[in-house]
């Protein structure tokens, strides 16, 4: 292929949409499949860490979703939703595997720079305003962590990755009532824990000493 011919032909793959991508990639075109992983490789590493807090199991995760992807992607079915959420739905079942056989929820130490979700929060742009920012982030995504993992899906599907009820609904295997019900649940749970971690800090800086004078 010339040198002229092979930008023109990436240029022409990043305009197909996946459900294309995936079906040349079917067909063996290794350069379809290049494009479709660089495509969503972030957005498939990003859920398996943000439901797993560690770094190296998103790592394996997202290998063995584009290698199951090789092997059985013909059973993409289009019509019941995007590829996205049928990439979430391999990613889903290999970390809760990786995490029943391993017991692994460690801290979320990526930076938002590297794919973990934002948290807005207003501040003055001081040094301390910034580390009380930082310190509710590091909260938040313990938090999120410290959810049983049925909640921690639908908070992380629905509000990190903002996919409607029909759509965490695929990925998870349930009915739309059960993930609003769900998520509803979650983030009641998600206010209580950040109350009481924000009355925990409160109280140390009051009485650092942890007694009463």
């Amino acid at each position: 292929m010339s040198a002229v011919g092979w930008p023109l032909l990436m240029m022409n793959l990043d305009a197909l949409n996946d459900e294309d991508l995936l079906r040349l990639a079917v067909a063996g075109d290794e350069a379809a499949f290049t494009a479709l992983y660089r495509r969503r490789q972030q957005s498939v590493y990003r859920f398996a860490l943000q439901m797993s807090g560690s770094r190296s199991v998103a790592e394996d995760v997202t290998q063995e979703v584009f290698l199951t992807l090789v092997r059985d992607g013909s059973r993409f079915d289009p019509e019941r939703g995007r590829l996205l959420a049928f990439l979430f739905g391999i990613a889903r079942n290999h970390v809760l595997r990786r995490t029943e056989r391993e017991r692994v929820f460690i801290q979320i130490v990526e930076t938002d720079e590297g794919g973990q979700a934002n948290v807005t929060l207003t501040t003055e742009g001081d040094p301390l305003s910034e580390l009380t920012r930082g310190e509710m982030i590091a909260r938040v995504r313990a938090a999120v962590l410290a959810l049983p993992a049925h909640y921690r899906e639908a908070v992380v599907l629905c509000d990190l990755h903002e996919m409607s009820y029909s759509e965490a609904a695929e990925v998870i295997g349930c009915a739309i009532g059960t993930v609003r019900s769900r998520l509803h649940r979650a983030r009641a749970m998600l206010i209580d824990k950040l109350r009481g971690a924000n009355d925990e800090a409160a109280s140390r800086a009051v009485n650092p000493a942890g007694c009463f004078a």
